[in-house]
């Protein structure tokens, strides 16, 4: 069987999941987990990956290819010249294989050490405390033999 994009309508990819699967349809809709800045507050949710597209696995000559665009949130089937695009068993493996690798390692987590790279306090060790906004960390060092809560860029930070 090979591997083929569709495309969603707005908004509705898990309804267009839910419905292939009651067709007996093998999907992949790849989602990440993201945190986002929602009104002052962090919050977690998981998010398509590829925004609009998922992907099925259907063999050339199965008669369900006639009911993929009248299934419910499915606009279309992704191809070129009118014939569906077969996307390599390869491609899907390896973005399988990258999921798992971002969900095991996910962000930085309170009370892990990490060092800095850049700025007044660079090369100091430091504990991770929590995130401040999307572009901003607090921190705790050792400063003058007392510890010291910091405010430093994320990307200033190394495991």
């Amino acid at each position: 069987m090979s591997w083929y994009a569709l495309q969603h309508k707005p908004a509705q990819g898990d309804r267009a999941l839910t419905h292939l699967e009651n067709q007996g349809i093998t999907c992949f809709y790849p989602k990440v987990s993201v945190e986002k800045i929602r009104a002052g507050k962090r919050a977690k949710s998981r998010e398509p990956l590829f925004p609009g597209y998922l992907f099925v696995s259907l063999e050339q000559t199965d008669p369900m290819w006639a009911k993929l665009r009248s299934t419910r949130g499915v606009i279309r089937v992704v191809g070129f010249g009118n014939r569906p695009a077969a996307i390599e068993d390869e491609i899907l493996e390896h973005i399988k294989t990258g999921l798992d690798t971002v969900e095991e390692k996910g962000g930085i987590r309170p009370g892990e050490s990490v060092e800095l790279q850049d700025g007044p306090f660079e090369g100091l060790n430091a504990i991770f405390q929590a995130y401040d906004g999307e572009e901003r960390a607090i921190v705790l060092i050792s400063f003058m033999q007392q510890r010291q809560r910091i405010k430093v860029p994320v990307s200033a930070l190394k495991r």
